[in-house]
């Protein structure tokens, strides 16, 4: 086995394993988000007293539009297809392939975990939502594009810019009154979990594109 094909093989495990960690994690807090009925925890009542503390007409239209940008239409299908679109145009087939499924996965992952665990949303909520408040989709949404950019572009700045749209979208999500804050942070453990468990399938032939698409740039 060749150096190249064994950093490839280590990547997938890697990516599999982590990606399965942050599942299995998700599904342990909804467990115990479960476990308490009805009862929030306390971190979650004093966030939520906080931000309802803090409520001004800008952050309200900043929240509205990221629930407009994070879910529905927009951040369910028209992101995700504007984005496979773009790798395809950039030759990257298998990149805009992993991407796609990364958010079909992730969607399904959230539905799963919606219905298994019923959680109730808090009683101030501002906009319209569906069924159960854990995990936050819309935070499950950005963390899946934030961690799949990075397995695509591993950049420093890609992480940064990925990690403040998660924590912004978190934000507004509870700013809305739409999760709990642990809703969030569930969404974000599902999220990236799925992301990288599809990154550890779609390792390989990734691998075999990039140094194609140097080679055609030459």
């Amino acid at each position: 086995m060749t150096a190249e094909r064994q950093r490839v093989s280590f990547s997938v495990v890697t990516l599999l394993v982590t990606g399965g960690a942050l599942v299995v994690l998700a599904c342990l807090l909804g467990l115990w988000v479960l476990l308490r009925g009805e009862q929030p925890f306390a971190v979650d009542v004093t966030w939520n007293a906080l931000v309802t503390a803090w409520f001004n007409p800008v952050l309200l239209a900043f929240s509205r539009a990221m629930n407009w940008l994070g879910g529905g239409w927009f951040g369910v299908l028209a992101m995700p297809i504007a984005g496979a679109l773009a790798l395809i145009l950039a030759r990257r087939p298998w990149a805009a392939a992993y991407f796609l499924t990364a958010e079909a996965v992730s969607a399904a992952g959230v539905q799963v975990l919606k219905h298994a665990f019923g959680r109730v949303r808090p009683e101030e909520i501002l906009v319209v939502s569906d069924f159960g408040s854990f995990p936050s989709g819309h935070v499950a949404n950005a963390a899946t594009i934030a961690v799949a950019a990075f397995v695509i572009f591993p950049r420093a700045w890609v992480v940064a810019v990925g990690a403040v749209w998660v924590l912004l979208m978190a934000f507004s999500r509870t700013y809305l009154h739409a999760h709990w804050l642990s809703d969030t942070l569930g969404g974000g453990l599902i999220g990236a979990g799925a992301a990288l468990l599809v990154a550890g399938a779609f390792a390989v032939p990734m691998a075999r594109e990039r140094p194609a698409l140097r080679e055609a740039r030459r």
